[in-house]
C-alpha cells in the first residue's frame, strides 16, 4: 500500500474535531437586573466583588455554595475554588469569546464540577450553552469597593513571601475608585493628574445619545465648574459617559452634582420630539468622541 493512501485512510480513521464557531452578542447581559453594573465591573473597575446566587437547579446538583463573582483573579484566571467549596469568578480575563455571559457561566459551571481548591480548567471559546442569565437568581448585585486583592486570600495565605510579592505588584495597578450613590454604574475614579466620573448608562444607546444630544444644545452636559466632557464609551451595547474632574476634589463632593445630572439627563430621555437641527449637529460631534470598547 502506498505512503498516501496509508496516510488517506489513518485521515478517514481519526476522528474530526468539531469546529467551535463564536458568535458576538453585542449585549451579553441583557435581561439581567443590573446590567449596568455587570457592564462597570468588566470595564470600569479595578478591584470589586459581589456574591452571586446559584439557580436553584444547580444548588440541587452541587449544593449551595458560595459563589462571588470578581472583577479580576490572579493572573486573570476565569474562576477559582477554595479548599472549603467556595467559587470566584473573574469577570475581567485574557481570553473570551463573543458571548461574556456564556464564557462566565461556562467558569462558574467548571468551577462547580472542579475539585476544590484545584486549579478550574475553563475552555477559551465554550461553544453553545447555559449563560449567566441561565445559571444565577438574578438580583440587584451587592458590590464592594476594594483598595486592593486580598480578598483573594485565605487567612494566613499572605505570609508567604511570594504571595505578598504577587498581591504587592496587583495592589499596585489599582486606581482609587468609588461607588456614587447618586446614580447605580457610576464611578469616580483617580487617576495621575486628574479625576473621572464614568457613568453605564441603562437606556438604549440610541435614546441615550439623543439625551445627551440634547443637553449638549442646552450647554448642560457639565457636571459643574472646571468639569469637562470627554467623551462616551461603547460597552455591551450602552453607552459610558465620561467627565473629566478636578484632581483635587473627593469623590463625595460629586454625588450631588451627578445626582443633578441624572435628573436633566431623565428629563432629556422623557423629551419626545425629534432632533432639531441643532441637536442632530451635537449628537454627530459626540459620535466623534465615541470609543468602541466592545
Amino acid at each position: 500500500m502506498s505512503k498516501r493512501r496509508k496516510s488517506q485512510r489513518a485521515a478517514e480513521a481519526t476522528p474530526k474535531r468539531e469546529k467551535v464557531r463564536d458568535i458576538f452578542v453585542p449585549r451579553p447581559f441583557e435581561g439581567l437586573t443590573d446590567e449596568p453594573e455587570w457592564i462597570a465591573l468588566r470595564e470600569l473597575v479595578p478591584a470589586a466583588s459581589a456574591p452571586l446566587r446559584l439557580a436553584p437547579a444547580l444548588v440541587e446538583e452541587f449544593g449551595d455554595r458560595e459563589v462571588t463573582l470578581a472583577t479580576v483573579l490572579p493572573m486573570a484566571t476565569p474562576a477559582m475554588t477554595k479548599p472549603d467549596g467556595r467559587v470566584l469568578i473573574g469577570l475581567q480575563r485574557h481570553l473570551q469569546s463573543g458571548d461574556v455571559s456564556r464564557d462566565l457561566a461556562e467558569a462558574l459551571l467548571c468551577a462547580l464540577r472542579a475539585e476544590p481548591g484545584r486549579p478550574v480548567p475553563v475552555p477559551p471559546l465554550p461553544g453553545p450553552g447555559p449563560r449567566l442569565q441561565d445559571v444565577l437568581v438574578d438580583g440587584p448585585l451587592e458590590v464592594s469597593i476594594h483598595d486592593g486583592f486580598e480578598f483573594w486570600l485565605d487567612p494566613g495565605a499572605g505570609d508567604d513571601p511570594n504571595v505578598q510579592a504577587s498581591l504587592e505588584r496587583a495592589n499596585a495597578a489599582i486606581y482609587p475608585t468609588v461607588r456614587l450613590a447618586a446614580a447605580r454604574a457610576a464611578y469616580w475614579c483617580q487617576v495621575p493628574e486628574k479625576a473621572h466620573v464614568r457613568w453605564v448608562l441603562p437606556d438604549d444607546e440610541d435614546a441615550a445619545l439623543d439625551a445627551l444630544a440634547r443637553l449638549s444644545v442646552a450647554g448642560t452636559l457639565v457636571l459643574g465648574e472646571n468639569t469637562r466632557f470627554a467623551g462616551m464609551f461603547r460597552a455591551h451595547g450602552r453607552l459610558v459617559p465620561v467627565w473629566d474632574l478636578p484632581e483635587d476634589v473627593p469623590a463625595a463632593d460629586w454625588e450631588q452634582p451627578v445626582a443633578d445630572f441624572a435628573k436633566r439627563y431623565a428629563e432629556a430621555l422623557a423629551e419626545p420630539a425629534p432632533l432639531d437641527a441643532a441637536g442632530r449637529r451635537a449628537r454627530h460631534g459626540l459620535l466623534g468622541r465615541q470609543l468602541t470598547l466592545r
